[in-house]
Formats: structure tokens, sequence, C-alpha cells
């Protein structure tokens, strides 16, 4: 907790949008660390209230969502650093090849090999690296426990995408004109701080996240038949993003199919 807490204090001094440490020590109770508040609900819970009204995500969550990842990515883009490596962390590369070796062959290494040469040619900078709504409140982001180095825009511009990989699980879903919106407005803060438009880079992106959200999903045994579905789910959105990402240079999550979709398969 103290060393989070110390990493906390160093990127907020950057200009992070995260939590003021106002109190630290340690009771007899152990360590203690006061935060000051961000807000009361985050995006995602937002996302949910909205959803129970009416189906749909309201602007307000995307317009939220859009301020506090553009200054995210400010903050990324001023404080610039060398990452190497960096793909394994973010993508659990060898924990996916382990549980679905017959995915591991010289064409998928070619296609990662292909995004992360793209991906080299941007900016590193400290990342968060499982960003998304859960982890956005209106004053700033939380749950940090997991940074590490990343090209600029990896924890950013998918923020609104790996929505689909959930495969409605979450309670709602963002549609493609709120995607665009939200690219349209990082964008336009990287283009201010004379960096790139970080949405051309969105199908790399989206790739790592294709590693991501499978690895650590092979059940352990045959007991759990949701568990089996859910992987074999997530290993057909590897393969569609995947064959998406090597025909066309990008990936569109609106293809995904819902998780209860792909599930009939399997009844």
């Amino acid at each position: 907790m103290a060393v989070e807490a110390d990493f906390q204090t160093a990127v907020r001094d950057l200009g992070y949008p995260v939590s003021e440490i106002v109190s630290r020590g340690s009771d007899e109770n152990g360590y203690y660390v006061i935060e000051r508040s961000l807000g009361d609900v985050t995006f995602h819970d937002q996302a949910l209230a909205d959803a129970s009204v009416d189906g749909a995500v309201g602007s307000g969550v995307i317009a939220g969502a859009a301020d506090i990842s553009g200054r995210l990515l400010v903050a990324q883009a001023g404080n610039p650093r060398l990452v190497s490596d960096w793909f394994e962390k973010a993508a659990f590369a060898t924990a996916v090849f382990a549980e679905n070796p017959d995915l591991d062959t010289p064409r998928v290494r070619e296609v990662v090999a292909r995004a992360v040469g793209r991906l080299d040619q941007l900016p590193g900078c400290l990342g968060h690296l499982d960003y998304g709504l859960p982890n956005m409140l209106p004053g700033g982001i939380i749950d940090w426990q997991h940074h590490g180095p990343i090209p600029l825009g990896y924890d950013v511009c998918p923020a609104l995408d790996i929505i689909a990989f959930k495969g409605g699980g979450k309670g709602y879903a963002v549609t493609a004109e709120q995607r665009a919106a939200y690219l349209a407005a990082l964008d336009a803060a990287s283009t201010a701080v004379d960096g790139p438009p970080l949405s051309t880079w969105l199908g790399e992106f989206l790739l790592v996240k294709c590693f991501f959200f499978l690895a650590l999903m092979r059940p352990s045994g045959p007991g759990r038949h949701d568990k089996y579905i859910k992987w074999q789910y997530r290993r057909a959105l590897f393969t569609l993003g995947l064959d998406q990402y090597d025909s066309t240079g990008t990936i569109d999550t609106g293809n995904f199919p819902a998780l209860e979709q792909f599930s009939t398969g399997y009844r």
C-alpha cells in the first residue's frame, strides 16, 4: 500500500488525474492511506443507470469519459518515457499461447510483429493497463495497481471498444457514433499538444486487447460449462479481431457477436 501511495503521489505531481493522498501512516491496524474523493459514481455505474432507463448510454457518460481520458492523455504525452518489452505485460501473450497453443502460429506472430512495429512509432508513457469506464470518475482515475509502460494512446483509445469483449455482460453497449465521438475528442486532445491523431492506431490497440481478454480464460476443469463457453467466446473474438486486422489494418468491435448469440451453438 505504501508503494502504491508513493506511485500515486508521483504521477499526480506529473499531472495525471489521480486522487490526492491527504493522509497516510500506520496505526494499530496497519498501514493506511486516505485519499481525496474523485466522485461517488464511476462512468460505468452511470452507464448502467442510463441503460436501465431506456437501454442507451447517455451522452453525458461519453462526454465525461472523453474529458477524463483527454486529461490522462495530455499528462501521458507531457511525460514521455522510453518503453521496451511492454507487449508481454499488456497482452499476457505467454499465458494466451500456453492456454491456446493452437493459436501460436507463424501467421499470428507475424501479425503481432506488424502491429507492435506500428505501435513502436508512438511515444512511450506510463500507463494504467486496465483502463475503462469502471476506473473513471468525474474527478479522476482509480485502480492503478497494474500500471506499466505503454505506447501513448493504449489506455484511452480502446476504452469504449473494449466493452464489446464483455459480450453484453456489462449491462450496456455503446454505439458506433458514440465510439467515433469519443475518439474524435481524443484525437483533438492529442493534436492540441502536437501529437498524432491516435485513433489511427486503434486497430493495433485492439489487437493487443484481443490477447488481454483471452488471457487466463481457459477453465481448469470440466465442471463449469459456462466458463468453457466464455473461453470459446473469447477465442472466437480473438480470431475475428486478428482476421480483421490482418486484412484491413483495423478492428471493428461493432462486428463482434454478443455472448448470448454466440452461446446458442453450445446449448
